[in-house]
C-alpha cells in the first residue's frame, strides 16, 4: 500500500469510527430501554431500540383476551405509582400519557379486616399537614391497631425518619429484624409496614433488605405530605407503554426494531465502538454504535457483556427474581364500589375495579387481585387458585355473595422482579461499565429503589446521562428528575 493509499484508508476510518461514536444501541423495549432510547435520541445520538418482543413495555403491557364475558383488554398485573416517583411521572409526561394515569387529590387507602365477624373498614389518609403529622389522625382513628401498636408504630416510623437508606449497614439487616428491635408487634407489621411494604418491594419483612424498606417508608411516607398519593393507569397499560411509547420514539427519530434478538455484543475491531448482532423477523443485522446500553433482564445482561465488562459479573446471577400473581375476576353484577381497597386477614392482598379500562360492556364488574411475593402461590392451578379466592372474596364484599362469575382467570409473573433481599445492594451494579461505550439499565441496577416503574425509569435515564458524559455531550437540559441522584452510583461498577 503506497504511503497516499495508507493516508486515505486511515481517513476513511476516522469518518466509520465518527459515524459510529454518533449511534447507540439500546438493548430492550421496557421502561428503561425506552427511557434511554428517549434521552439518547433527544441529544442527537442516531439510535435504534431493540425488543424481543412484538411490543413495548417490557413487564408493563396488556392483552386481548375473548372471555366469557365479552372481548377485553387485560393488563398483566396492577401497577401503581406515588406522587414522590417524580421520574415516571416525567416518562408519563413525555409520552403524552400523564392523563391517562392520575393521581389521587390525597392518599386515602381503604382497609378492609376480616378477622372480625364482619369485615371492619380503617382508612390510611393523609391531611395537608406537615409531615409526620400528616398521617397522625389517620394512625389515631386506624381501627385495625390497639392502642400501644399506634403509639408504638409512631415511635418506630420517626426512628426510620432518621436512617440513611444508602447506608450499606441497613442493606446487610432484614425489614422484620429492624421492626422486632423497634417494638413493633405481629399485628403492626400486617397492619401496617407489610400492608406498604409487600406491594412496593415484592417481599414480606423477612425477605426484605431494611435499606430498601427503609427507602420506601422514608420517601413515601416521611418526606412530604403528599409523597403517598396513589396514581394508576384508568386506560390500558399497553396504550401508554407500547402505542404512546412507540409513537414517542418515533417522534425523537428512534428507529425500533420488534421482535428482534441480541445474540452478541462485541468489539468493532476497526477502532472503538461495539458490534450487536440482532436476529429478527427478516434475519441477521450487525448495527455498530459507540454506545450500547443493555436494558434487559440481570440474568441476560450477564450472557451479553462484553469480557472484562464488570470485574464481577456472575454477581448478576446472584440477583434473584420474586414473582407476582394476579387473579381475574369478573362479576355479573357490581359488587365494589371504590377503585380499590387493601385487605387483612385473608390471602387477599389488593383489589382494583378494571372494569372501565378492560372495555367489559353487558353490566358487571371486573375486580384484579394483585398478589405480591407470591411464591407459594405462583404455579398452583387455576381451579385450586378459584376455590381459594372466590370465597375470600365473598367474606371482604357482601355484594359478591351469590352474585355469578362470568369469568376467572390468572396471569402469572414469575420473575416480576428482582428478590430485595438483604445484601442484594451490593449486587447492583451502576450505570457505567469498564467497558467504554457499555452501559446498564433496569430497575435492577442500583437506583436505590426496589423493583419498581420508577426505578426504571431512573435507570434509563442515568445510563445515558452516563453515556453522554462519556461521549463529552452532557445534556443541555435539565435531566430526567432523580437520575443524578443515585447515591455512590456515579461512573463506576457496583461490585
Amino acid at each position: 500500500m503506497t504511503a497516499d493509499e495508507a493516508r486515505s484508508a486511515a481517513r476513511s476510518e476516522e469518518r466509520h469510527t465518527g459515524q459510529r461514536s454518533r449511534r447507540a444501541v439500546v438493548l430492550g423495549g421496557g421502561l428503561a430501554g425506552a427511557t434511554a432510547a428517549l434521552e439518547l435520541a433527544d441529544a442527537g445520538l442516531e439510535t435504534t431500540l431493540v425488543e424481543t418482543r412484538p411490543r413495548l413495555g417490557g413487564l408493563v403491557f396488556s392483552f386481548r383476551r375473548d372471555s366469557k364475558a365479552g372481548a377485553l383488554t387485560v393488563d398483566n398485573g396492577q401497577h401503581v405509582y406515588l406522587r414522590c416517583c417524580t421520574a415516571y411521572r416525567w416518562f408519563l409526561e413525555r409520552v403524552g400519557a400523564a392523563g391517562l394515569a392520575p393521581l389521587q387529590r390525597r392518599m386515602d387507602v381503604p382497609v378492609l379486616d376480616v378477622a372480625p365477624e364482619r369485615p371492619r373498614l380503617g382508612r390510611l389518609r393523609r391531611t395537608a399537614a406537615p409531615v409526620p403529622l400528616h398521617l397522625a389522625a389517620s394512625l389515631a382513628t386506624y381501627p385495625h391497631l390497639s392502642l400501644a401498636d399506634r403509639a408504638s408504630v409512631g415511635r418506630a416510623a420517626l426512628a426510620l425518619k432518621a436512617l440513611d437508606p444508602a447506608d450499606p449497614a441497613l442493606d446487610g439487616i432484614d425489614f422484620a429484624t429492624w421492626l422486632r428491635r423497634h417494638g413493633q408487634s405481629d399485628r403492626a407489621v400486617e397492619a401496617l409496614w407489610d400492608l406498604v411494604g409487600v406491594p412496593t418491594l415484592n417481599a414480606y419483612a423477612p425477605d426484605a433488605s431494611m435499606g430498601l424498606a427503609a427507602m420506601v417508608f422514608k420517601t413515601g411516607l416521611l418526606s412530604e405530605p403528599g409523597a403517598a398519593d396513589i396514581g394508576w393507569a384508568h386506560s390500558p397499560l399497553g396504550d401508554i407503554h407500547d402505542v404512546l411509547t412507540r409513537a414517542a420514539l418515533d417522534r425523537a427519530g428512534v428507529r425500533t426494531l420488534l421482535q428482534t434478538r441480541a445474540r452478541a455484543v462485541e468489539p468493532a475491531g476497526d477502532g472503538p465502538g461495539w458490534r450487536v448482532t440482532a436476529e429478527g423477523r427478516d434475519g441477521a443485522e450487525e448495527l455498530e454504535a459507540g454506545t450500547v446500553v443493555l436494558a434487559v433482564p440481570q440474568q441476560e445482561a450477564h450472557g451479553l457483556l462484553p469480557e472484562g465488562a464488570l470485574p464481577d459479573p456472575d454477581a448478576l446471577l446472584d440477583i434473584g427474581t420474586a414473582p407476582i400473581l394476579n387473579v381475574h375476576v369478573i362479576y355479573d353484577r357490581k359488587v365494589l364500589r371504590r377503585p380499590f381497597f387493601a385487605a387483612l386477614g385473608t390471602p387477599v392482598q389488593w383489589v382494583f375495579d378494571r372494569t372501565a379500562a378492560s372495555g367489559l360492556t353487558g353490566g358487571g364488574q371486573y375486580l384484579a387481585l394483585s398478589q405480591s411475593a407470591a411464591q407459594k402461590e405462583i404455579d398452583l392451578p387455576v381451579a385450586t387458585l378459584r376455590e381459594r379466592y372466590l370465597p375470600e372474596l365473598e367474606r371482604l364484599l357482601p355484594a359478591a355473595r351469590g352474585a355469578g362469575v362470568r369469568d376467572f382467570f390468572v396471569t402469572r409473573e414469575r420473575t416480576a422482579t428482582f428478590a430485595p433481599t438483604p445484601g442484594v445492594g451490593r449486587l447492583r451494579p451502576g450505570p457505567r461499565t469498564e467497558a467504554p461505550g457499555i452501559h446498564l439499565a433496569g430497575a435492577w441496577t442500583a437506583t436505590g429503589w426496589p423493583a419498581t416503574m420508577e426505578g426504571a425509569v431512573r435507570s434509563g435515564a442515568a445510563a445515558a446521562r452516563e453515556a453522554l458524559a462519556v461521549l463529552g455531550r452532557p445534556q443541555e437540559r435539565e435531566p430526567v428528575p432523580g437520575s443524578s441522584g443515585i447515591p455512590g452510583t456515579e461512573g463506576r461498577a457496583i461490585t
